[in-house]
Order: C-alpha cells, then structure tokens, then sequence
C-alpha cells in the first residue's frame, strides 16, 4: 500500500487526511474510497477538470499525462506544474502528497455554449 498525504481542504477534508491506497488505483479512486468526495463530473473519462488536484509530493513518481489529460488540464482553475486530473494519474510505490484546489470548473456542464 501506498501512503497519500491529502492536505487540508476547507469543504471536502478540513484536517487533512493520510490514507492508503493499492498501487495501480488511480487517486480520484483512493480518495473516494477514504470518504473525500473529490468531484468527477465525467464519471473518470478525462472530460472534465472537476477531479484536477496538485501533486506536492512523488509527482516525478507518476507516469507522465497523456495529450488528452494535459489537453483537459490546460482548462484547469488553478493550473500548476505539479498539477494532474486525479482521474488519470495513478498512484505506485512513492509517496504522494495531494492538494485539491480550492475552485474547480466543471467542463462538463460550464464549458458548453
């Protein structure tokens, strides 16, 4: 098991939490799986940016993004180097620790016009 330092979010984890979770288990699914209701509005396709979280620590860890997920990031509230849609970034042996940002933009419903 692979530990996730998930740091203080003041709606969807106000004390922070450390959790565990199986290598291979994306963090979107770890997160949900320790009761932090981390929003995905595509329902985890890499179609939205509502699950985007900052990889502060073990982000050189992960496998790099795809063109689809870097192409969604772009669209990001918040966007930073370390940033990754918890969807598609999966969790291996290292480490993490994993900042959900404060504002998300839901591509979904917000980005049609």
């Amino acid at each position: 098991m692979t530990q996730i330092v998930v740091l203080p979010h003041a709606e969807l984890c106000p004390e922070g939490a450390v959790i565990e979770a199986e290598p291979g288990t994306s963090i979107c699914d770890a997160l949900l799986a320790h009761d932090i209701e981390i929003e995905h509005a595509c329902e985890k396709s890499c179609a939205c940016t509502t699950c985007h979280v900052v990889v502060r620590e073990g982000f050189q860890s992960l496998e790099p993004a795809e063109e689809l997920e870097e192409d969604m990031l772009d669209k990001a509230w918040g966007l930073e180097p370390l940033s990754r849609l918890s969807c598609q970034a999966v969790v291996g042996g290292t480490p993490l620790v994993v900042e959900i940002p404060r504002y998300t933009i839901n591509m979904v419903s917000e980005g049609k016009r």
